[in-house]
């Protein structure tokens, strides 16, 4: 492990094969996995767990206190996947007593000046471009990607395989497979490019496509459009994800 010139907490766990720069700050009650990199300036604080293969750049804070003034001071975490790789002063806050935990997931790219409050899951695979802006309790699906300047309003759920346009406000659920721009944020499709470059077939697209045609194309409220959806597409697991998502929607999900 190189350690020069950075202030390293003897309680602190780290893999012998981890590379840590110069003037970066490593509390206890941290985990660091093998293969990681910590760039210079970086400030690791108590709760960080760090998987292996990772990339944290110069300027990021990792598990500093959530900037909630409910927190009591409670033992929570904040973890990243393997091979993720975090940019420049990027910030991610640890949970509170709501999730007790911020997680981003496997595989992930977090660019610059991103922030990532307390409670907020993501998924594996996702990208959260420059200054994207996370509060509270965030549910972002695998392969997700948020424009750069794109804020999230607390609680919000996107889906899997959603697509952001850049600089958009989110203030609704964003539903699985779906293209969303324009202001107030609206349904622009399905993300059907990234689903093909993800190996879904042409049946499988179709079928999403028509899904959403009932959603937000035939004048249909959306229990009506559950229930149609129901009633006419078959079963399947893309279908009953859709479903789902609707139906469990707490904020109501964007519009068309």
């Amino acid at each position: 492990m190189s350690q020069s010139l950075s202030v390293i907490n003897p309680n602190a766990k780290i893999a012998d094969n981890v590379r840590i720069d110069p003037f970066s700050v490593i509390h206890e009650d941290v985990e660091i996995g093998e293969g990681t990199w910590i760039g210079s300036n970086v400030t690791i604080y108590p709760g960080a767990r760090i998987g292996k293969n990772v990339r944290i750049f110069p300027g990021a804070v990792i598990s500093a206190i959530p900037q909630d003034l409910k927190f009591g001071g409670e033992v929570t975490t904040a973890e990243i996947g393997d091979n993720t790789t975090i940019r420049e002063c990027v910030t991610i806050n640890r949970g509170t007593s709501d999730k007790m935990k911020t997680v981003v997931g496997k595989n992930c790219l977090i660019m610059a000046y991103v922030h990532v409050a307390h409670d907020c899951i993501i998924g594996d695979n996702c990208i959260l471009a420059n200054a994207v802006q996370m509060a509270g309790h965030v549910t972002v699906g695998d392969f997700a990607i948020i424009g750069g300047s794109s804020a999230i309003h607390q609680f919000a759920s996107i889906g899997r395989h959603v697509m952001i346009s850049g600089g958009s406000l989110v203030r609704k659920d964003v539903p699985p497979f779906t293209k969303a721009g324009r202001e107030p944020l609206s349904y622009a499709g399905i993300n059907s490019v990234g689903l093909r470059r993800r190996e879904f077939n042409d049946e499988q697209v179709g079928e999403i496509q028509e899904i959403y045609r009932y959603v937000y194309l035939k004048g249909l409220n959306n229990q009506e459009a559950l229930n149609q959806i129901e009633a006419n597409i078959p079963k399947s697991a893309h279908r009953d994800e859709i479903v789902d998502f609707i139906r469990n929607s707490e904020r109501g999900i964007m519009k068309g």
